[in-house]
């Protein structure tokens, strides 16, 4: 029976998988902690001046615009605006706030949409 016990003891790992490792076994003294590396680090790190200019990189890379609809932000309070008012045009996010809208006077109903480039003119 002791036998068995300590080939079983052979077989076993001196550190199993599902304990926690401690801080300093997984990132040792000197070693950066963090696992990404900001843009800036990148661009800083590689020699593009070594690459074609037609070749994409981090530094001439374009996008297309996205496919997806922008977010309604409230006017007032820059929270998620799920309503609008449709006699001002400007965009709330609750009754509380579309009372302020509706009392506001209209020189600045028209600073508030000539922030968001949707001036108009009120009648």
């Amino acid at each position: 029976m002791e036998k068995e016990v300590i080939q079983a003891e052979l077989v076993l790992p001196n550190k199993l998988s599902f304990k926690r490792v401690q801080m300093n076994e997984k990132y040792p003294k000197g070693q950066p902690r963090g696992r990404w590396k900001h843009l800036k680090q990148i661009i800083q790190a590689e020699n593009y001046q070594n690459y074609p200019p037609d070749e994409p990189n981090y530094v001439n890379i374009e996008s297309p615009p996205s496919m997806h609809p922008c977010k309604r932000i409230c006017d007032i309070t820059g929270y998620e605006a799920p309503y609008y008012d449709p006699r001002t045009n400007l965009r709330y996010a609750n009754a509380e706030i579309f009372k302020q809208i509706r009392s506001l006077p209209n020189e600045h109903v028209q600073r508030y949409l000539a922030l968001r480039n949707a001036a108009v003119v009120l009648k």
